[in-house]
C-alpha cells in the first residue's frame, strides 16, 4: 500500500539521518485507483521516516486536521 502513494516529511524535520521524524501521505498524493479501492474512505496514512517499510498509522481526514490545527 505505501508503494501506492507520495509520502512527505514532516517539516519540523531538519534532514539529518539521526532525525526522528514522520512522514505523511495524504489521500490527494495518491496516485492509483487502486488505492480508492482498498481504503474507499480517504484516510491521512503516517509513518516513521526511518523505518518506512513498516506499519503505518491511518487517521481520518477530520483526526488529522485537528491534529495540525492543535500542533500549528
Amino acid at each position: 500500500m505505501s508503494h501506492e502513494r507520495n509520502w512527505r516529511k514532516s517539516s519540523y524535520s531538519n534532514d539529518t539521518i539521526e532525525s526522528a521524524c514522520v512522514e505523511v501521505s495524504l489521500p490527494a498524493t495518491a496516485r492509483s485507483a487502486a488505492h480508492a479501492a482498498f481504503m474507499p474512505v480517504p484516510v491521512a496514512l503516517v509513518r516513521d521516516s526511518k523505518a518506512t517499510g513498516r506499519d503505518v498509522l491511518a487517521f481520518s481526514i477530520g483526526a488529522w486536521r485537528a491534529f495540525v490545527e492543535s500542533v500549528a
